[in-house]
């Protein structure tokens, strides 16, 4: 694996996509109707998305139809972005720039504001990290290097229970605990940090191999 924050906001920020897609297709069925105001439900009606409170979203256009397609094609535009282009220069900022239209056009809350937190990560592709290289040891990086496989596959399986799992309890077990997810949210984010971490530790470990690789066989 070449570069770990390339891996991570590509799956995390097509995630996030996936799931703006998703409160679009709850907009679109609610028809060519006016939301109840900036804050509305995407899924109001639905038993699956009852423990979520039927999936808040916002928007600044007056219509859930509109705002439903609008939802569906800019996080169809992210996810080809972050699948495709997101190590590109400025791709971080983009991912950004639209998180932030997902926002505001009903692609949900959580996805976009995550969005913008994983492009911010984005930006770091391909950068130097000389901060972390300074600061951490080499004993240090390599264990966080060791890590990121296991937090990153932690990681996924917690952000798919913490968007899925309420819905499928809730729906199939009739469990509806704000505590448990509360819970499963405080560990998809404590793994998403994590994964950050150890990811531009396993970069920084790779840059500093490659810089070594390049040092050596100047003096070869």
């Amino acid at each position: 694996m070449r570069n770990a924050t390339k891996v991570f906001a590509s799956t995390f920020g097509a995630i996030m996509a996936l799931a703006g897609i998703e409160h679009g297709i709850g907009e679109v069925l609610q028809g060519n109707v006016a939301p109840s105001g900036t804050m509305f439900m995407s899924w109001p009606e639905s038993e699956f998305f009852r423990s979520l409170g039927g999936e808040p979203a916002m928007t600044i256009v007056p219509n859930l139809l509109v705002t439903g397609i609008l939802a569906i094609l800019i996080s169809l535009i992210l996810l080809v972005w972050v699948t495709l282009f997101v190590q590109r220069k400025n791709g971080g900022l983009i991912m950004i720039l639209l998180s932030i239209a997902m926002l505001l056009v009903g692609g949900g809350i959580f996805p976009p504001l995550l969005g913008i937190i994983i492009g911010a990560v984005g930006t770091r592709i391909n950068a130097p990290l000389t901060w972390w290289r300074a600061h951490l040891s080499v004993g240090f990086r390599n264990f966080l290097k060791k890590l990121w496989p296991w937090s990153y596959t932690a990681c996924i399986i917690a952000w798919l229970s913490a968007l899925l799992g309420p819905g499928l309890l809730g729906y199939f077990f009739g469990v509806n605990n704000p505590a448990l997810i509360l819970l499963i949210l405080f560990l998809a984010l404590g793994f998403l940090l994590l994964t950050v971490f150890t990811g531009f530790a396993y970069d920084v470990r790779g840059q500093a191999g490659s810089s070594s690789g390049t040092s050596d066989s100047q003096v070869t």
